[in-house]
């Protein structure tokens, strides 16, 4: 990995040479203190190329039908002559060894399309880490001339929070459900999708899934409207990935909504506001390293645990007896 530098592969990525995209990608992946020096190298020489993808988050709980939705959306946008990225973003991965995109074989026919890139998420690493290479991974495939990204998340709650900080659109796909389940779906999460896809509309499923639809449009309809939406946004629509119905529509809503935000200036603002959050969230974490690698702190970081463990200080009485040393 140390043999391919930052100047070799910066060219190589702007040609859309995908060797060299899946080796950057494995750079900002890396946790070696050389690799991470030339993944910002790199992603600070792309950066000025201003290459832009529609960057789209998709979650939905397991058994929705993820993959099989991804590979008929990503195959339906290939056929139209768009490049296509997928990423993933699974924090479950070190507990569980993920299912999440973790077999391509499972989308065999898209993995095979020269027009799509598919990249599984990094598994052993906390949800911080995997946010910003997912993150990192995103602009490297902006710069190799991606039309359109693709970040799946597992559909656990803080992922999401997350993948919407870097993406334009959310999309929320959803199973048939009754009453009951629609209860279910947390309200934070809704509040945060722009569309919600009712997927397996067909066959026995395709009443129940209709009467899904309608119930999600309801629910949307009651949420505080957004000022970085149209009129009818949120909303909900049927999809069957199996027989690759709807498709279509739900392109055209995805690509009508972000044109709107681009008109009315909202995309380019909360691209900007994303930028903010992740340079904020690059400087923490690197205070935080560094305060770690000091042993005397680190010391002191244990001493005031333990003390706050015990009962003999409170939390929020340690967290400033710390801050004063650290100011100090």
């Amino acid at each position: 990995m140390t043999k391919q530098s930052p100047a070799d592969l910066a060219p190589r990525i702007l040609a859309s040479d995908r060797r060299a995209l899946a080796r950057a990608i494995t750079l900002v992946e890396s946790g070696r203190a050389e690799h991470r020096a030339q993944a910002v190298e790199l992603l600070d020489t792309l950066a000025g190329e201003g290459r832009q993808a529609l960057r789209i988050g998709l979650s939905g709980t397991p058994g929705v039908g993820k993959s099989t939705f991804i590979e008929a959306f990503g195959m339906m946008l290939t056929a139209k002559g768009l490049k296509v990225a997928v990423l993933a973003v699974d924090p479950s991965s070190a507990r569980s060894g993920g299912s999440i995109l973790g077999d391509k074989t499972r989308m065999e026919r898209l993995s095979r399309d020269p027009n799509a890139f598919i990249r599984p998420s990094p598994s052993q690493a906390h949800l911080g880490g995997v946010a910003r290479r997912t993150r990192e991974a995103v602009s490297l495939c902006e710069a190799a001339g991606f039309d359109v990204v693709l970040i799946e998340t597992v559909g656990v709650g803080q992922s999401e929070t997350l993948v919407a900080e870097m993406v334009d659109l959310f999309v929320l796909l959803m199973a048939p459900a009754g009453g009951d389940e629609l209860q279910g779906v947390k309200r934070g999460i809704m509040e945060m999708a722009d569309l919600i896809l009712v997927n397996k509309a067909d066959g026995d499923l395709k009443p129940a899934a209709m009467r899904t639809v309608s119930d999600y449009a309801g629910a949307l309809r009651l949420l505080r409207k957004r000022p970085q939406d149209p009129e009818g946004f949120p909303k909900a629509l049927p999809v069957s990935a199996m027989e690759e119905n709807g498709l279509e529509k739900a392109w055209d809503e995805m690509t009508a909504l972000a044109e709107w935000r681009r008109a009315n200036g909202h995309f380019d603002q909360r691209r900007a506001e994303q930028a903010r959050h992740w340079f904020e969230a690059e400087v923490r974490e690197g205070l935080l390293a560094r305060l770690r690698q000091d042993p005397e702190i680190r010391a002191k970081m244990r001493e005031l645990g333990d003390a706050v463990a015990s009962g003999e200080s409170a939390a929020s009485a340690a967290a400033a007896e710390m801050l004063e040393q650290l100011g100090g």
